[in-house]
């Protein structure tokens, strides 16, 4: 098999820029000519193995970052907001768009985000008769959607508020260190039944868990609040320098910055790294050696992305009985639908149907990429008999070339070809001719329907 030609101009030019040199030296260290390198950096042409290599040890680089970043989430995007029948009879070649992606990512997101404006306005056109004629009437993208692209933007790693929360957690007793933070800014802590999981008043500095949560929800929230209180600086700074559109994408962004380092605090990077390894990635295991939920240890293994100490690559996902996703992190090539469900037959959904059960899944998307996942169902009872229970589906994943380092592997058959499941990401981008659950036609496909002819779908796709 042919190896993958890789093109990574804008991350060269992007490197050069932050050492601070021409392309002449640049070029003269690298060992190359400074044509090539103008090549290069314009995607004319792939990078060479010597290249790659004099990266590593004239600068240190570390090279498989070449791979990774935006590229492939920026074409899935593209695909699925070309999708829209706003866009019908438009359909660029996957060719152009990989091109956007790697000499233009500033306007293939540009796009999106005008896409974005587009599809919000669209659905709010039924509420704008009402808001015509005000002056503060405007639509504005979604801010959650705007905190959610931030966040799979940055493959779910934000590196200062890992280190610090890492930092924190260096201590025998993470939960004292917990408290003692708290009590020296003057918070009572309390737990009490009745109350919200969280409830914070700054004016009396009282902090109320509710007594109903687990055991692991509850020192989840403790930690939260000692982000927001004892890094609110780090917080702030972070979110600076992400400059979101609106102040209510902000504060949610900053909810999720508090989140991450509850979650990395429970978690530190290096201790949970290495028993990830130690245990084959059992996610039972490490729940019960940190002290945290199930999901908890699922959504931190998506977030193992830091340079020079990289995890497995995950997956991340969580999705409700309706099937639609609400939560997503991806560390891997797939990349979630960012509207609506995911595919029918991948096995996330129908962990619903095997209760407190893993379910393993072999499966290959469009583009030939094999992966192997996993899913079970998550409930989340209120605490009483007349709260309502919340039900989620889990579903966490690698390519299949990393399956050997996951105890949910063993026994399956990653070497047989007709051992993986074909999935999608949605209906509009997947281009499988004959799959039996399509809900609509591929967007890059012409449908031949034969009135004398009816199969499972009423037309031919092309």
């Amino acid at each position: 098999m042919a190896t993958q030609k890789l093109y990574a101009g804008v991350k060269l030019r992007d490197m050069r820029g932050r050492l601070g040199i021409t392309q002449k030296d640049f070029a003269a260290k690298l060992g190359i000519s400074l044509p090539y390198l103008n090549q290069m950096e314009n995607n004319n042409r792939p990078v060479s193995t010597g290249v790659v290599l004099a990266l590593a040890q004239e600068f240190g680089f570390d090279v498989t970052e070449l791979q990774s970043g935006d590229e492939a989430r920026l074409i899935s995007d593209m695909r699925e907001a070309l999708a829209d029948p706003v866009f019908a009879g438009v359909e660029p070649p996957l060719g152009d768009l990989r091109l956007m992606a790697s000499n233009a990512p500033a306007v293939a997101r540009a796009f999106l985000d005008l896409h974005s404006a587009y599809r919000q306005s669209h659905e709010r056109l039924a509420s704008l008769d009402e808001a015509l004629g005000r002056e503060d009437a405007r639509v504005r993208p979604s801010a959650w959607e705007e905190v959610r692209d931030f966040f799979h933007y940055c493959d779910n790693y934000i590196d200062a508020v890992d280190r610090a929360a890492e930092r924190f957690a260096n201590t025998e007793n993470l939960m004292y260190a917990a408290e003692t933070s708290l009590r020296k800014a003057g918070v009572d802590v309390r737990v009490a039944p009745d109350h919200p999981v969280r409830q914070y008043d700054p004016e009396t500095r009282i902090l109320l868990l509710s007594s109903r949560s687990a055991a692991p929800t509850q020192r989840f929230q403790m930690l939260l609040q000692v982000a927001l209180i004892s890094q609110d600086k780090l917080l702030e700074a972070t979110l600076d320098l992400a400059r979101f559109q609106t102040d209510e994408a902000r504060a949610i962004a900053k909810i999720g910055l508090a989140n991450y380092f509850a979650g990395a605090a429970l978690m530190p990077y290096g201790a949970f790294l290495k028993a990830a390894g130690e245990t084959r990635h059992d996610l039972e295991q490490l729940a019960d050696q940190f002290g945290t939920s199930f999901e908890q240890v699922a959504h931190r293994l998506s977030t193992m992305q830091r340079p020079g100490a990289k995890g497995i690559p995950f997956f991340f996902v969580r999705v409700d009985q309706a099937g639609t996703i609400t939560k997503r992190h991806s560390a891997t090539r797939l990349q979630f639908a960012r509207y609506g469900g995911a595919c029918p037959l991948w096995n996330v959904h129908a962990a619903f149907e095997t209760p407190a059960q893993f379910l393993r899944q072999l499966a290959e998307t469009p583009d030939g990429v094999r992966y192997f996942c996993l899913a079970r169902d998550v409930s989340k009872s209120g605490g009483a008999y007349h709260t309502p229970q919340r039900r989620y589906a889990i579903g966490l994943g690698c390519e299949v070339r990393h399956a050997d380092a996951l105890v949910y592997a063993d026994h399956m058959e990653l070497d047989a070809a007709d051992a993986f499941e074909p999935i999608g990401i949605s209906c509009r981008i997947c281009e499988r001719k004959s799959c039996h659950q399509r809900s609509v036609p591929p967007l890059e496909r012409r449908l031949n329907v034969d009135p004398n002819t009816r199969d499972v779908l009423p037309y031919q796709v092309n």
